[in-house]
């Protein structure tokens, strides 16, 4: 796999034909590819909390959160030559790797992530085509910008393609 563009924590890359997007680590978080099958150009997104109408106070980085960094990558996706209707979304992560009280702040904060990741993807009408989700185990997202095909790694488990 040559050409990797490794995307971080709370980060956004976009890609043409031909790229690689990787992010590792993903536990909690949630990795989102967004790919145009036409003009064959993706973006990945690894988010790390679902929502940013909690943090009311100073600047935010959009890219951490579900509700916005969606929004954003895809309003870039569309500036670069994107076709809305040419768009669908692959998702991976949201794992519960720790044992925590539900009624917490952080209680299962990965399926929190789901369904927050879901929901975007639901009101900007992008169909979702392949998830990956939940459980309890980290995964590291390959995302093929060539062929729009998702790999998802975990340690001692085969590699998935979606």
């Amino acid at each position: 796999m040559g050409n990797l563009i490794v995307v971080g924590i709370s980060d956004y890359k976009l890609a043409k034909n031909p790229g690689v997007l990787v992010t590792y680590a993903l536990g909690s978080c949630v990795g989102i590819c967004i790919y145009d099958r036409k003009l064959k150009i993706g973006g990945l997104s690894h988010i790390m909390l679902p929502d940013s109408t909690m943090f009311t106070r100073g600047e935010i980085n959009r890219m951490k959160f579900a509700d916005t960094a969606i929004c954003d990558m895809i309003n870039i996706l569309i500036n670069k030559g994107a076709d809305k209707k040419f768009l669908s979304a692959k998702i991976a992560g949201g794992a519960q790797m720790f044992k925590v009280q539900e009624d917490s702040q952080l209680g299962n904060i990965g399926e929190r992530n789901i369904k927050s990741v879901k929901n975007a993807l639901s009101e900007l009408r992008i169909p979702l085509l392949a998830e990956d989700t939940g459980l309890n185990y980290g995964r590291t997202v390959y995302f093929d910008i060539e062929t729009g095909i998702m790999k998802v790694q975990s340690l001692n488990r085969s590699i998935s393609e979606y």
